[in-house]
């Protein structure tokens, strides 16, 4: 994992590299510190040497001030090397999921990757800054003060012996079950973000039906599992606190009676015993090896918290998209709109029992006009989801102009098949920015006629801002009926050999419906053109009709013959006539 993460440092491991190498030096100021105090007092001023009083002031002060120039450097480089990295991340993670096919993003929820994206690197980004900069200099503290503090008297430090030992079991002890909670908390996490996304993405349903108190409750719910999965956490970790101090005073206590005998034996003799001095260091060295041992336990939280982060991050970036262009040799043109069906079957996941789609030969030619009639779950969806590869058939073979479609490069198949999905989905900008998204260089007399043939233009007209009139994010301050007609401006403009709508007609009135597919067939003979509903009206005229049932191609032909044939097609006809009853 930490392998795949460091991967996107790239441009900013020289910063990575010198925060720790600063604070090696800011480490090693620190430390010579106390062993200058203890000169300049034995030497100094205990003997009243001014010169030596001097010379070891200045040097003390420049110890601190290296020590400061030193700390300053590297959490500089450490703030940079941090930030780069999260951005990096970032961009690397979202970056993957644009190439991720329909059944990646299935094994995925949208507030998963949300959370993932932001939190999840928020929280590594943290950890990152602490692990170039705690992480070196707490075990760099550790052994450069106890080399120091040995230096001075290997029997004073034999107290080190017995603190350490129980500070690093007392570690090993805390550290497992909170590696635990966090799991779940950051699984919790989805939970609570996907409850939020769903009500103020229905926050409309939600008021329309006065269930303010039930959604509320759900968070609430949520919420509270996070709380008090973090207390218990919290609980655990506070122990080491406790023992923490109990360990400091009592190498306190234990080196103020044990150096004073030493001190006072030493007499005047340093060799014999300790001086003030040395015993005034050696508090200092026991406050910053113990001290160091308390930011080694806090870098074990940071990693704890951070371990469920960089497993699922890892997730996103181990993720391999199914679905790819061929390495060599991809079909760059499509020939024509003609559409293969060969004993295509398709299941959704490779685990799942039921197939989806079962043996489905059908062809359509170039230019036709063909209708997609079905109930619900018939997998009508399902089935022009496969031409332009949003997900791949399980059994069969599936051509688009006489070619497999996996031999295509997958931009050039999606850019000529445009499809109109069952949600539409308008982005915030104006209406231009977003009829550019079928043609980036469009223009605007081009989005007027793809307009005209969607019969849009004329409400976008109406508007006091025209086609600049800003669109809210989701479409939300356009209706239905317009929405599905600028979306199907937008599919238009990239000319596509290809037309799929599906059910995208749906929120018009069927004038205007009829006025569309007039214009279909007029301006734009040549193109394919797949239109799945549930009204007869909209397919009646078309070259052909297609019956889904279960999966299966219940029956093929014009409105004529399936009338004749079809008790399906019977059913749903004499249901939307007038005389229906009869």
């Amino acid at each position: 994992m930490i392998r795949k993460l460091a991967r996107s440092i790239r441009e900013y491991k020289w910063a990575a590299i010198l925060s720790p190498i600063c604070m090696i030096g800011e480490v090693s100021m620190e430390v010579l510190i106390p062993l200058v105090m203890a000169n300049l007092y034995d030497y100094g001023i205990k003997l009243q040497d001014m010169n030596v009083v001097i010379t070891r002031s200045i040097l003390l002060i420049l110890c601190a001030l290296a020590s400061l120039a030193f700390g300053v450097a590297s959490a500089n480089f450490a703030s940079k090397a941090s930030t780069g990295f999260a951005k990096n991340l970032r961009h690397d993670m979202y970056h993957h999921v644009q190439n991720f096919s329909f059944s990646n993003i299935d094994k995925f929820s949208t507030s998963s990757i949300v959370t993932r994206l932001t939190s999840d690197v928020a929280n590594l980004q943290m950890s990152f800054q602490m692990m170039i900069r705690m992480a070196v200099r707490s075990p760099m503290m550790m052994i450069l003060a106890l080399v120091s503090a040995m230096g001075i008297s290997v029997k004073l430090s034999l107290v080190y012996c017995v603190a350490l030992p129980i500070l690093i079991f007392a570690l090993i002890m805390l550290v497992p079950p909170v590696f635990r909670i966090f799991d779940r908390v950051f699984k919790t996490y989805d939970k609570l973000n996907n409850v939020v996304q769903e009500n103020v993405h229905g926050i409309r349903v939600v008021k329309a039906f006065v269930r303010e108190n039930k959604e509320t409750e759900k968070f609430t719910e949520t919420s509270d599992t996070i709380y008090r999965l973090f207390c218990k956490a919290e609980r655990i970790m506070a122990l080491n606190n406790p023992i923490m101090q109990l360990c400091v005073y009592g190498c306190m206590i234990t080196i103020s009676w044990v150096g004073a005998h030493m001190v006072i034996a030493s007499g005047n003799n340093p060799e014999l015993g300790l001086t003030a001095g040395q015993l005034s260091s050696f508090f200092t060295y026991t406050t910053q090896i113990l001290s160091s041992l308390m930011m080694v336990s806090m870098v074990f939280v940071m990693l704890t918290l951070s371990r469920a982060p960089m497993k699922r991050c890892c997730e996103l970036l181990s993720e391999v998209p199914d679905l790819t262009s061929p390495e060599n040799d991809a079909v760059t043109s499509v020939p024509d709109g003609s559409i293969d069906f060969e004993n295509v079957s398709f299941r959704y996941s490779a685990k799942a029992k039921h197939r989806a789609l079962k043996e489905v030969n059908l062809h359509i030619p170039a230019g036709a006009t063909v209708g997609i009639l079905g109930s619900t779950g018939s997998s009508k969806t399902t089935l022009v989801q496969l031409i332009p590869r949003l997900y791949d058939v399980s059994e069969g073979v599936l051509k688009v102009g006489g070619i497999d479609v996996k031999n295509y490069d997958l931009d050039t198949l999606r850019d000529n098949v445009a499809m109109v999905l069952q949600k539409n989905v308008l982005f915030s900008g104006s209406i231009k920015e977003n009829l550019r998204w079928g043609n980036a260089d469009a223009t605007d007399e081009e989005m007027i006629h793809a307009c005209r043939l969607s019969c849009a233009h004329d409400f976008i007209e109406a508007f006091p801002d025209g086609y600049d009139t800003h669109i809210e994010q989701g479409g939300t301050n356009v209706s239905g009926g317009q929405k599905q007609r600028l979306c199907i401006a937008r599919a238009l403009l990239k000319k596509p050999k290809i037309l799929i709508l599906d059910d995208s007609t749906s929120a018009v009135d069927t004038r205007t419906d009829a006025m569309i597919r007039q214009a279909f067939r007029e301006e734009i003979p040549d193109t394919t053109k797949l239109i799945i509903a549930q009204r007869i009206s909209s397919v009646q005229d078309a070259d052909m009709i297609v019956i889904m049932d279960n999966g299966m191609v219940s029956a093929v032909g014009t409105h004529d013959e399936l009338l004749a044939s079809s008790s399906i097609y019977q059913e749903v006809y004499y249901s939307q006539q007038k005389g229906g009853e009869e």
